[in-house]
């Protein structure tokens, strides 16, 4: 979804929202974003989404079919949210890494996971998706829960996922994505850009970080696009499936 000439190139640009900036700010600005709105970021997910996003991670869990024993990295592990369904059903057996960019926000999850019992039993790392620091082939299972589209290099983060999976391992994306009838897409767009700006103007204070998120969620690659993503990355059984009429998908990809 970059307008720059490749990846790597001096002076690329990347989308931040509806903007275009270098590639070498995105970080930094959607850090920023998050180190806003983490400390209502809860509360905001619940009034956003109506608390669908609990319905929308409890799919996410059984895609990842997580059990006893495995090895599982949550990246973009926000406040903890799939990392503690993972914990649960670890249990005592396995190893759980649960991972962010954002140090306000690891520190939020970290602090969620404690008070539920089971943060003794996670390691918590903070890390790029674009440069994972673990080796190859270690994990059974690797989830994002809404992180994917914050990230400047998409493709390279699905590399690095694919890396550190252990053949046969599963790769399992919760991500904001497009709705597939033009009438709701009509409604979602008045809610996204008229109801949440305002939304976070008064319950987090910060009209513009929700401005920022909406859009993002219009820059991300639709369904199709981010199944052939995944596909380039070396996944294979590339899949989605779409909840609430396909304002959010869960794409699964196995590593061979």
């Amino acid at each position: 979804m970059s307008s720059g000439k490749d990846r790597d190139g001096d002076g690329a640009t990347t989308h931040f929202g509806f903007s275009e900036v270098p590639k070498s700010e995105k970080a930094a600005r959607v850090g920023a974003v998050f180190d806003s709105v983490a400390s209502r970021y809860d509360l905001m997910n619940d009034l956003m989404s109506g608390g669908m996003h609990r319905l929308w991670k409890r799919f996410t869990f059984a895609r990842a079919d997580v059990r006893p024993g495995q090895r599982v990295l949550d990246l973009a592990t926000g406040s903890g949210d799939l990392a503690l369904g993972h914990a649960r059903r670890l249990g005592d057996a396995g190893l759980l890494v649960a991972s962010d960019i954002n140090a306000a926000m690891l520190t939020r999850g970290r602090d969620r996971l404690i008070d539920a019992g089971v943060g003794t039993r996670i390691e918590y790392v903070q890390a790029d998706a674009q440069a994972l620091p673990f080796p190859e082939r270690t994990f059974d299972c690797v989830t994002i829960g809404f992180g994917l589209r914050n990230v400047t290099d998409q493709a390279r983060a699905l590399e690095q996922m694919t890396s550190v999976l252990r053949p046969g391992g599963r790769v399992v994306i919760l991500e904001f994505s497009h709705p597939a009838l033009s009438w709701f897409r009509r409604i979602y767009d008045t809610y996204s850009f008229s109801v949440l700006p305002r939304l976070g103007r008064l319950v987090a204070g910060d009209a513009e970080s929700y401005r920022y998120l909406a859009e993002s969620i219009r820059m991300h690659p639709d369904q199709e696009t981010l199944a052939g993503m995944m596909r380039d990355a070396g996944l294979v059984h590339c899949t989605w499936n779409n909840l609430t009429g396909g304002v959010v998908a869960v794409h699964t990809g196995y590593r061979p």
